[in-house]
């Protein structure tokens, strides 16, 4: 397994920040890891998201029943943070849950730990709004895609932008998460192969 070091300065890489090393060492002293099996549930409906997730290893999805239907909302796989947003700020308990889709190793950092070193360290400050920019951008960009863009558009993408979760994840949830059915998949995917 990867080092508290090494996961720090992931972090920090995939967020376009330069820590320095103290910074980066007591960055490293709040990170915990923990290891799920395929299907396991990281954060379950009505538990209050009290944690940022870097996915070291593995894919998670994150989703919502409505109507007894089970909606996919995002997909994330190594080096992307995973969170509950609304939750998370709130601190009230989701409505969204995050599952594992294969054996995946999360480290954890704690709310609490990290708006402290936020706080105190305008270095941690900036990678702790990094990590907000980043995820906003990322539902803007994909609520854009979703309103404004045909099936195909939505499914090429995914395909430029993620092609992890394409060649990782059960069909099923890619489906959801581009909001289609997997009979549309189907032949978006068809089309683009013999295009």
């Amino acid at each position: 397994m990867n080092s508290n070091i090494d996961i720090a300065k992931r972090i920090a890489s995939s967020l376009d920040c330069t820590l320095s090393k103290e910074v980066l060492k007591t960055f490293s002293e709040i990170l915990v890891p923990e290891k799920y099996k395929k299907g396991e549930r990281i954060l379950d409906e009505g538990q209050v998201c009290e944690y940022l997730y870097f996915i070291d290893k593995g894919m998670t999805r994150q989703f919502y029943f409505k109507y007894d239907k089970d909606l996919t909302e995002h997909i994330g796989y190594e080096d992307s943070i995973v969170v509950c947003l609304e939750s998370y700020f709130n601190e009230e308990p989701t409505k969204l849950m995050i599952e594992t889709l294969e054996p995946t190793i999360a480290w954890k950092i704690s709310k609490r730990d990290i708006e402290h070193l936020a706080s105190v360290n305008s270095e941690m400050g900036t990678l702790y709004r990094r990590v907000f920019e980043k995820s906003l951008i990322t539902s803007q960009q994909k609520a854009d895609t979703l309103r404004f863009e045909p099936a195909n558009e939505r499914y090429l993408k995914l395909m430029q932008r993620h092609p992890e979760i394409l060649k990782r994840a059960p069909l099923i949830y890619i489906a959801s998460l581009l909001q289609m059915t997997p009979e549309t998949l189907s032949r978006v995917r068809s089309a683009s192969l013999n295009s």
